[in-house]
Formats: structure tokens, sequence, C-alpha cells
């Protein structure tokens, strides 16, 4: 890391908050007034709203993620992780992924660790189960379910197949829905060429803990969806839990039991765990406690907003926090962005308020359903426009701007692409067992004269 007397700007992940907020910085400051240095295990910022797009073909994996070094040129990015801060001394504790760890001072830090998986001790789910939370994920989730596809079409064993054709889904919020859309989606484009396979003989199966689906577009909405994906042979599970998922042998609240080969947990997210590490306030839930201008409560230099931050909502009113998704996390980090500058210059700093615009969801092709402004509803193929409108104008830089929009103006023309690339995730295996030395071939019995 350079050495200079500048103040330096220590961001704490490159998600959205970490992303924007920086470039937010770099733009509003004069040229050498500080160093803004960007920490984060991954090389790269991931649009989570395409994930299930990416996992269903739809678009492609590359263009779901931005890199950090091409759209912060003027930041210093480290790929490593911050495992403590020492705020008396303004010192942080950076691991990175090779060598020894080393302490970076700060002048000011913002804390945008995002979210991770929320799981609870269900037995199996670590061995059996995947998230949806990185592009990694919504790769293997594809290759997956196009590989089982593979493996049930060359069986003439029924169990194996019947396994293989079944895929359970935890989770019925935003991220569970959609992956459950788009998925299914998926899956029914590409049985079409599967000779000994149609569409009856999959099952997907959605488990909830709620009594509704998709609470963030409303009950009504959440209805007509749940009527929608019923239609299309999915099966749902309301006010059920998964209790057991040893050797994927899925068993529910409810006493249903069944095998399935694919086991996607999305249901809900927690802030990252290491907060605890950080020396900052932390909420019920584990978010750190910040105040309306973003500012960790207690800490003028520290700032926090998004998945981990517990941001009060003064568009709703007292007591009401910012839910966490992408639209908060955008706007907030522009505002933390503009009060970092503010603050190293001595000025007062802005508080965040922002109401909610609406939310839409994709139900995969030519499907969807969106509320604007809390009042407008739409469903079908205007609110899947609408949503594909929505997050292509959002998601950062302009190359990724036109490389999403090409891939969907290409899939008007063409139909997906059903190739499974399971052995991308496993590349050496054929070459290292080509490279095993070979057999050396039984000795010669010595003949006895």
């Amino acid at each position: 890391m350079s050495n200079t007397d500048r103040p330096r700007i220590l961001i704490v992940g490159g998600g959205y908050v970490g992303l924007y907020a920086a470039q937010r910085i770099l733009k509003k400051m004069r040229f050498g007034e500080a160093t803004v240095t960007v920490v984060d295990p991954r090389s790269y910022m991931t649009y989570q709203p395409f994930l299930p797009e990416a996992a269903a073909g739809s678009i492609s994996p590359r263009h779901v993620v931005v890199p950090l070094r091409r759209v912060l040129p003027n930041a210093e990015i480290v790929n490593g992780r911050v495992t403590s801060v020492d705020h008396d001394r303004k010192v942080a504790l950076v691991e990175p992924l090779a060598g020894e760890s080393y302490e970076l001072g700060f002048d000011y830090i913002v804390i945008a660790l995002g979210s991770i998986s929320r799981t609870f001790p269900i037995p199996g789910l670590a061995e059996n189960g995947i998230g949806l939370k990185t592009i990694e994920e919504a790769i293997a989730l594809r290759n997956h379910v196009l590989g089982q596809l593979d493996l049930a079409d060359s069986t003439t064993d029924e169990d194996i197949r019947r396994k293989a054709l079944t895929f359970c889904f935890v989770g019925g919020g935003f991220a569970g829905i959609e992956a459950l859309a788009e998925v299914e989606d998926m899956a029914r484009d590409a049985v079409r060429y599967y000779k000994n396979l149609k569409r009856e003989d999959m099952r997907f199966v959605m488990v909830e803990a709620a009594n509704r689906i998709l609470p963030e577009v409303g009950p009504e909405l959440g209805a007509w969806t749940l009527e929608r994906l019923k239609s299309r042979d999915i099966e749902f599970h309301l006010e059920t839990s998964l209790k057991s998922c040893v050797d994927k042998h899925c068993v529910l609240s409810n006493d249903v039991e069944f095998d399935a080969s694919t086991i996607l947990w999305t249901a809900g997210v927690k802030p990252n765990p290491v907060l605890s590490e950080y020396g900052l306030p932390l909420g019920p839930r584990g978010h750190v406690d910040t105040r309306t201008t973003l500012q960790v409560v207690g800490m003028d230099n520290v700032f926090a907003a998004g998945d981990n931050a517990q941001v009060p909502d003064l568009a709703v009113g007292e007591g009401a926090w910012c839910p966490p998704n992408a639209q908060h996390a955008l706007r907030q980090a522009r505002v933390l962005g503009d009060n970092v500058v503010s603050v190293m210059r001595g000025f007062p700093p802005q508080e965040y308020k922002h109401k909610n615009l609406g939310a839409v969801a994709g139900l995969g092709l030519h499907k969807g359903v969106a509320v604007m402004f809390g009042r407008f509803k739409l469903k079908g193929l205007p609110a899947w426009l609408f949503h594909r409108t929505y997050h292509g104008a959002m998601v950062p830089t302009f190359n990724r701007k036109f490389r999403v929009f090409a891939d969907w103006t290409l899939s008007a023309f063409f139909r997906r692409e059903i190739v499974s690339l399971g052995a991308m995730e496993h590349p050496r295996d054929e070459f290292a067992e080509a490279a095993l030395p070979a057999p050396r071939p039984a000795a010669e019995p010595v003949a006895k004269s």
C-alpha cells in the first residue's frame, strides 16, 4: 500500500455500497485530497438482482459482475479481508489472499460488507444445499440443473431418475421465487431436446415458512404469483420448514418426504458475522447501528450502509429501518460518499431519506410482477418489461448495460444454450487422472532350471 500524508478513506467491501460509495467519493474529491482504498476478497462487484437470470442462461455470467480495478482506476484495490479494526489507533488488520496479515491505517472507514445467507442447523444442509448470493453459485446451479437432466435422460434406474428430476427451493422471498421461476422456465425449455424426458417428469418444490410468498409486492400480487406458478405445476408447501436433507432426502415439517438432487437455500440473509470483530455498536440482529447521516452511532469518522447497516427510515417514520434491498443500498451509497467528503472538509453531513419506489420480480421469460409507488400494479409481460428496463438501467457502467441489453436482444432471436459445463468446477480432474503414473506390468515369473 502506498504511504502518503494524505488522509485514507478505507472502504471494507466492494459490493453495492462499496463500489458506489467509492465512485462518489472519487468524483467529489479534489486531486490528491485523499487516498481511497477498497478491501474485498473478490476483484469484482456482483449485481445480485441478475443472479436468477444468470442461473437460467438469460444473461452471460461475465455481464453480471463489474471489475473493481476498471471501474475505480484511481482507488487502491486490495484483495483480502479486514479481520479486525482498532478505532483508538485507527488501524485495520488486513488479511490478504496470500501472505502475512498487516495493519493498514485509516482516517475514515466505510463498513460495506453486505450480508450472507441466513441458515439454520438443519441436518444435511451444509453438505447438500446451495445458496444464490454469488455469481459462482449461479453458474454452479445452472450447470447442476442441466447436468441432472443429462443424468436422468441417460439412466434406466427409476429411483436415480426421480431424484435427479426433483428440485427443492427453500425460501419464498424475492431471491427464492425469482430463482424458482427462472430455473423452471429454463428446464421447461431445455427438456424439449431430451428424447426420454418431458416436463411432467420434473418436480419443482417450494418450501416457505410464512403463509404467503413475495411479501415485498403485497398480498394481492403475492397471491396472483402463487396461482400462476401453481399453474406451471410447481408444488408449494407454505407454513412449512425444512427439517432435514441428509443424503439429499428432504424431510419437511408437514411430514412430506422426498429425494431431491437440487436443494437451493434462499431463506433470508443476515449481516456478516465478522462485524462483531470491528468494535462497532450492533443492533439486535447484528446490523451496525447507524444514524440518519449513515455515520455509526458514537463515531463520526465511521460510516455504514446497505445490508450490514441498521439505517433509520425517515420516509416511513420513527422506529422504522430501511429494508436490505438494492434500491436503498444504491441511494445510501451516494449519500454516504457525499457525507464522507463533507465531514473530511469540515462540513455537516446530510440525512438519508428515500421513499421506496416499489418492487419488481421476474418470473421467467415474458413473465413478472411489479408494484410502483405503492399503488400501480403490473402483471405478466408489462411487469417483465419494467423489470428488465429498471435493472438494465441500474446495473453499473455503460459497458455492462450494453452487454446485458445485447444478451436480451439476442435471446429474442435465438434459443438459450442448454449445455452443462459442470466439469468446469473441477477442471483439473481429467488431467490429474491422465498424469497418474501408469501401473507397472506384473513381473514375469522366473523359470527354474
